[in-house]
């Protein structure tokens, strides 16, 4: 079978779900809402962007189920129904042609930016590493009626999503937010029921899910991004990465995501390489965690989403062909080429454009945040109805979304009352 023809499969989920193609947009922050957090027109222009591509599922960016916890200047949070109207043109230009469209809802924990949040929470104190602390503030322990208030805040916004007509929602239990930090055994020292053993670092991200479950209807999809490992020591594991998997997987959940590191070790970034560079059979197979996605295959039958790395429609094809994924998750290529998915079905052979944003500046290069403000600005492009700028400069991007997003930071604090 051709990659025209296997890419253009359609998937059917447990709960009879399908997605029509295996083309997958995983979550990129668009930053697209307002200076106080709510839906703009922009998102529903982005993502029918994406949904007139040929994208079988496409997932949002990272939503925020509380407004006073946010991970960016202009995320959306989504708490109430009061943008229930921009939510549901969302979810219309988004669904265009058959495509899915999920929203990832997301608690920062203490992954929130001193700028918007002087007293982040987390399941324990601890603070980031050394270099680290200027830019994030040491984090207050969650008391357990706070943490079964964000569980329900999980299950509220994901009804309301499903009111407004997406088709489903995805944790994100990756990249160091606060399921991640429960997961932790660096981030998480806790010694009650949500702390300490593997089982009991699990019991956060369980009942999110059992909660979402109970506050959505049958139909409604349910999945989670969640990190292969946090590639830090003395953190999350890829053993009991496959623990949280198989957990959930018996549970009933409908498609797991599959990522990894942290902003303390950005595997998502800069791929899963580490420190010692990334190994040649990766190299070849294009996509960085298709052998951890091996693994779970051979553990529990779920359908799986393999994000990070892929470039070519051959590369794509190999992955879902080798069965060591179900749908090709795609991110940075989207951003540049919006309409790439539609051309490989139609059988054109594609290799993605994206390459490393280069400045010549060796400490701007080896900032991930660099590279993040690049396609952060091509979203916003898109978002306004224009179209990607392939060549733009790097350090413009980087000074633009700065200059925006410490505009915002302020203006955020302003409106909490700082």
């Amino acid at each position: 079978m051709n990659p025209a023809e296997l890419l253009s499969q359609p998937l059917a989920l447990q709960n009879g779900a399908v997605i029509p193609n295996r083309f997958a947009k995983s979550a990129m922050s668009e930053t697209l809402g307002t200076m106080d957090n709510r839906v703009t027109r922009d998102l529903p222009r982005l993502y029918g962007t994406w949904a007139d591509g040929g994208i079988g599922l496409s997932i949002t960016g990272n939503v925020m189920i509380d407004r006073r916890h946010i991970g960016e200047p202009g995320n959306v949070v989504l708490e109430d129904e009061r943008d229930l109207d921009l939510l549901r043109e969302w979810a219309r230009a988004g669904s265009r042609n058959g495509c899915q469209l999920w929203m990832q809802l997301n608690h920062p924990g203490k992954q929130s930016p001193k700028m918007l949040n002087k007293a982040p929470v987390s399941p324990s104190a601890v603070p980031f590493r050394k270099e680290l602390q200027a830019m994030f503030a040491t984090p207050r322990a969650l008391k357990v009626s706070e943490i079964e208030d964000i569980i329900q805040r999980f299950a509220r916004s994901a009804a309301i999503a499903e009111k407004a007509g997406f088709s489903g929602v995805q944790i994100h239990g990756a990249h160091g937010y606060l399921v991640s930090q429960f997961l932790s055994p660096h981030h998480n020292v806790r010694e009650d029921e949500w702390g300490g053993s593997p089982e009991n670092r699990m019991r956060f991200v369980v009942e999110v899910y059992k909660a979402i479950r109970a506050a959505t209807g049958e139909q409604f999809s349910v999945g989670i991004k969640l990190n292969s490992a946090d590639f830090q020591r003395g953190g999350f594991t890829e053993e009991e990465s496959l623990g949280v998997i198989e957990t959930l997987a018996n549970l009933g959940i409908d498609l797991v995501e599959i990522s990894g590191g942290n902003y303390e070790n950005p595997a998502m970034a800069k791929g899963a390489k580490g420190a010692n560079g990334a190994k040649a059979s990766t190299v070849a197979r294009e996509a960085y965690f298709l052998e951890f996605a091996e693994k779970v295959r051979m553990r529990v039958d779920v359908p799986l989403m393999v994000t990070g790395g892929f470039r070519t429609e051959s590369g794509m094809a190999e992955a879902v062909a080798s069965r060591a994924t179900d749908l090709v998750g795609l991110a940075r290529p989207l951003a540049v080429e919006p309409e790439f998915p539609k051309r490989i079905m139609a059988g054109q052979a594609f290799t993605s454009s994206v390459k490393p944003i280069r400045t010549g500046i060796r400490v701007i290069d080896e900032m991930a945040l660099m590279e993040v403000s690049w396609y952060t600005r091509q979203l916003g492009r898109m978002g306004k109805g224009k179209v990607p700028k392939k060549h733009d400069r790097g350090v413009l991007s980087l000074m633009e979304v700065l200059a925006v997003m410490a505009s915002r930071g302020v203006r955020t604090r302003l409106r909490a009352g700082e």
